[in-house]
């Protein structure tokens, strides 16, 4: 490896944080809004417009979206924090469901905390 490219496990992160982090904490956040009871859509409910919000950032570029006016706080937003923020934010706010007793699907909540486990892993790796 030469000093200008970057190491597989970097690539592998920022592939992970920009496109697969926030598509799977929305599927997971619609299954409890589909399936939750009471108080506990309200934390997925939040989870899952912060994760819609950026996912819209990561592809508007694609889609030659930048001129919205959605789409500045929205950029600003995902990289609050290095692209860290954002992250952390939506999995807390998710991970609040975790005290409500009126969640179903428990599967739901496990499947999460092994995936922002994963996350914040990789992103040690990244750190060293």
């Amino acid at each position: 490896m030469t000093f200008f490219e970057p190491s597989p496990v970097l690539l592998a992160f920022i592939f992970v944080q920009r496109f697969v982090f926030f598509e799977v904490l929305a599927v997971l956040a619609l299954l409890r809004l589909a399936v939750g009871q009471g108080a506990a859509r309200i934390p997925a409910l939040l989870t899952l417009i912060l994760c819609l919000l950026a996912i819209f950032a990561a592809f508007a570029p694609a889609f030659n979206l930048q001129t919205l006016g959605a789409y500045p706080p929205a950029a600003r937003l995902l990289a609050l924090g290095g692209g860290m923020a954002l992250p952390l934010i939506t999995s807390g706010i998710f991970a609040t469901s975790l005290l409500l007793p009126s969640r179903r699907w428990r599967w739901i909540d496990v499947l999460h905390v092994i995936g922002f486990i994963t996350f914040l892993g990789l992103w040690a790796v990244t750190q060293v």
